[in-house]
């Protein structure tokens, strides 16, 4: 048996990160047993579908790297066969009309709140005549659900799982208005795109007890059910925004790599040893749905962090650059960059990164520490780089002079410079570097401030010192 599994995220929102975990997970498991995963866009649900939700579910997607097979498939535009479907279990006797109005699903709903019972339908028109139908009233289509017995889920993660049959009622396939509902759509569509492993979050769990009585009343083979639990807050409350529970676009534009949200994703719920770095590779060689626990998992941004953070160490350095370069669009007006780096600032940036890259958790990060390779003059200095050239200015008096005398412009010629400079006032290294640091960079920390004067060469960094020296004398 070939595999398939399928993704098939509702477009009334973006791509959120559990869904990502799902997806990742089905595209992990078609990947590992040669299969394929299918991707299915639920958007039946038209007043809360739109288009900028699937377009940000299929670019979610790609940046995350996870590609599906075939074309993608619109739940909405297979009404006619869904409707055909519940047509078949009419004509068979496994569904009905109910002609229950909406007052007596109310009254209903009312009764069994009153008595502290399931909102569940009675079947009142499970065995009545249509012919009994009241004048104007157009019916649903309901599935004749057994009365008697039990229906059973063999989940690959959360074992066997057995309903009562007499505790789930006769659900609606068929709306009033010829529509579908969910229940009824999802096991045609898995049926007809030959699904044999569903992959989802066990909030679907009691949906898997009433698509698995639609599959036996239709004759269907049933696939192979994953629930996997749901991603929790790290207090282990309910996701929320302030816990990460934010779009994949929303991780993009806070500058963390695909490679390492992919990678944290798929320890959230699944392990494999000790191990916490995995390539795609060895991801895929690993992953099983047997090592799913059966806990929620807790989203921690500290552990995303660090494993972002080792990532970006492990990215060669041009890669980086492209990294940053995507997220300008979004956030390169506020630093006066456009939407793309010139060629001499790229080129400046690569010979810079790999101190940047030391020390910074996201790209977000970085392009803040590439400050002083992109700021225009005079530099704008922060608070406390304002503060440490205040107080060192007098310790700087000379050696612009000094270091115009450097013809060779390497890191071991600067920094002779500045220790000679240091020795003749008897001042430490540090004295000299801190001020010295904060007017060419505008900052009070930065990578190596040798290799910071060499990225910039020789007429910048004089340039810049010549700025913040002479505005302290005009001042």
């Amino acid at each position: 048996m070939s595999v398939i599994t399928r993704f098939a995220p509702s477009p009334t929102g973006f791509l959120h990160i559990g869904g990502a975990r799902t997806a990742l997970f089905n595209w992990l498991y078609a990947k590992r047993q040669g299969g394929k995963m299918l991707l299915r866009i639920e958007d039946t649900d038209r007043e809360r579908s739109t288009e900028p939700a699937i377009k940000a579910i299929l670019d979610g997607l790609t940046w995350l790297g996870l590609d599906w097979d075939g074309d993608v498939v619109y739940q909405f535009t297979r009404a006619a066969r869904h409707k055909e479907v519940a047509e078949s279990l009419l004509a068979s006797g496994r569904a009905y009309y109910c002609y229950a109005s909406q007052e007596e699903l109310e009254a209903m709903r009312a009764e069994a709140r009153k008595e502290g019972k399931p909102l569940r339908y009675d079947g009142r028109w499970r065995d009545r005549d249509p012919a009994e139908a009241p004048d104007g009233v157009k019916p649903v289509i309901r599935l004749k659900a057994p009365l008697e017995g039990e229906t059973v889920v063999e989940d690959a993660v959360q074992g066997r799982v057995v309903w009562q049959n007499k505790d789930l009622d006769d659900l609606v396939l068929l709306r009033s208005d010829g529509t579908p509902t969910y229940m009824l759509a999802v096991v045609v569509d898995d049926h007809d795109m030959d699904v044999t492993h569903i992959i989802r979050g066990d909030d679907h769990l009691t949906n898997g007890a009433r698509q698995t009585q639609i599959y036996q009343a239709l004759g269907w083979d049933v696939p192979n059910m994953s629930h996997i639990p749901l991603i929790h807050g790290p207090d282990g409350s309910k996701l929320s925004k302030r816990h990460g529970a934010l779009g994949i676009e929303a991780y993009r534009s806070m500058g963390y790599l695909p490679v390492a949200l992919r990678n944290y994703l798929v320890r959230l719920g699944w392990s494999h040893g000790d191990q916490e770095f995995f390539s795609t590779e060895e991801m895929i060689a690993a992953f099983d749905l047997g090592s799913i626990g059966r806990s929620p998992a807790r989203f921690d941004f500290v552990k995303l962090e660090n494993i972002n953070g080792h990532y970006m160490r492990q990215t060669p350095d041009a890669e980086l650059v492209d990294a940053m370069e995507q997220l300008l669009p979004e956030i390169g007006a506020q630093r006066q960059l456009g939407d793309t780096f010139t060629p001499a600032l790229r080129a400046k940036l690569i010979a810079a990164m790999p101190g940047l890259k030391e020390r910074a958790k996201n790209v977000v990060e970085l392009l803040d520490s590439a400050y002083y390779l992109y700021a225009q003059r005079p530099l704008i200095l922060d608070e406390k780089a304002a503060g440490l050239l205040a107080d060192g200015r007098v310790r700087l008096a000379g050696i612009v002079e000094k270091l115009e005398a450097v013809s060779d412009w390497t890191s071991a010629n600067v920094e002779g410079v500045v220790r000679e400079h240091a020795e003749t006032l008897g001042a430490k290294l540090g004295q000299i570097a801190q001020p010295l640091r904060a007017a060419l960079t505008g900052r009070a920390t930065s990578p190596g401030l040798f290799d910071v004067m060499v990225v910039l060469g020789r007429d910048e960094t004089l340039s810049r010192l010549r700025d913040q020296l002479s505005a302290a004398s005009a001042a």
